[in-house]
Order: C-alpha cells, then structure tokens, then sequence
C-alpha cells in the first residue's frame, strides 16, 4: 500500500448491519488502523459483572467507570481487547455481557471514559483509522473525513446474527436486535443517529464483498478529493 493521506473513517449503525465486517476488511485492504468501539463498552460491561457491580444501577456503574484498563489493539487483521491486561475478545462476546451492554453504555460517565479512550486511539492512528459503532460520526468523530451509516431490514440482520450465533432462534435474535435499537436510539446521551453528512448504505441485499467494494470506493474517492 503506497502511502496516502490518512483518512478518519467513521461506520455507525445498528446491530447486524454488517459494520464490523465491513470495517475489518476495508481497514486491511486499504493499509489503515480499526477499532471496535462496540467491543469497549462490552469490555465495560464485562468488568462490571465481574467485578459485582450492579449493571442496574447507574450511579454504580458511574463510580466504576474509571476503574478498568481498557486497551484496544487495531491491527484488523488481529484486533484485540484487554481489561487490566486480561484478553476479553471471547468473554464479551458472551450472551450475559450483550444483555447489558445497553445498560451500561448509556450512563454518562462510561461514554464520556470510553469516548476520551476513542479519541485517543483515532488521534494516534499515523496511517488513518476505520473507526466502527453507534455514536462515532454524531459524538465522538464529528469531524470525520468519511462517514457511512449502515442499514439493513430487521429481518436481514437477525438472519446474520443468528447465523454468527449458532443455534440461535431467529425470531427471538429479531426482538432483540430491535429491543437493542430502541434502547441505544433512545438513550439521552450520544444515541444511535445517522450524522447529517454520512452516506448510507443499505447492506439488505448486498454482499459482504459488495458493502466493503462500496466503503472501499467511497473511501478513495474521499482521498482523491483531499
């Protein structure tokens, strides 16, 4: 990859979109950094519950939000995620950490700690950095060189989803997803929200290779016009 001017990327939307996928792939095709922002409140999260925290108790979990150490690693081709040094790429993954993921990430002392870490990462990213989540061109990223907001049709991500879940109901991973959008669009700090000037891409009846085909273009051609 010659060296380009560095690019902020920034790929908001909900659940099932596709938007870690998409980022990864563009992120390694195109010689830049990634970060999951998603993986960070679920690092959190997982602290939280590990560490006796009542996940239903806001001003909990705010007395708690600067205690973790959180830190992401964004090779794309081998992202990790560690809590006081401890890898977690697999324990927040778990089905107790998605279920209150929500919770957790709408106090505002967690996203005002995790936005700063965000920042930070993007800030540092020599080459540019895909920077993937719910609030990265509305918040954290404004200023964004691209943003891209994905969407599919309920339907279309919860066939996704239950196919990353193995075994899951489909029906049941639908409620949920939509339960989860309600939850994070509603939330009164940093919602889920399409910036004013990200391009949408509705992924529904797209590819994978198709959606990264589509981000990788937008991208150069953002490149180009620099």
């Amino acid at each position: 990859m010659e060296s380009a001017t560095p690019v902020i990327v920034a790929i908001d939307g909900p659940s099932g979109t596709g938007k870690s996928s998409t980022s990864k792939a563009v992120a390694a095709q195109l010689g830049l950094s990634y970060l999951d922002t998603g993986a960070q409140y679920r690092a959190i999260t997982w602290w939280m519950v590990n560490n006796g925290i009542d996940t239903d108790d806001p001003a909990a979990i705010a007395a708690a939000a600067g205690k973790p150490e959180i830190v992401s690693g964004t090779d794309p081709h081998e992202p990790t995620i560690t809590v006081d040094g401890v890898d977690v790429a697999g324990p927040i993954r778990t089905q107790e950490v998605t279920s209150k993921v929500s919770a957790v990430s709408a106090v505002p002392e967690v996203r005002a700690r995790i936005t700063e870490l965000q920042r930070a990462i993007a800030a540092s990213a020599v080459t540019g950095i895909v920077v993937e989540g719910r609030d990265i061109g509305t918040t954290v990223l404004p200023d964004a060189d691209l943003k891209i907001f994905l969407t599919a049709s309920a339907e279309a991500r919860a066939a996704r989803r239950s196919g990353e879940l193995k075994g899951a109901d489909v029906d049941a991973t639908r409620e949920a997803l939509i339960k989860r959008d309600a939850a994070d669009s509603s939330r009164k700090t940093s919602p889920l929200a399409k910036a004013d000037d990200a391009v949408e891409v509705d992924t529904t009846e797209l590819t994978l290779a198709q959606v990264v085909e589509c981000v990788v273009t937008l991208v150069e051609e953002k490149r180009a016009g620099k």
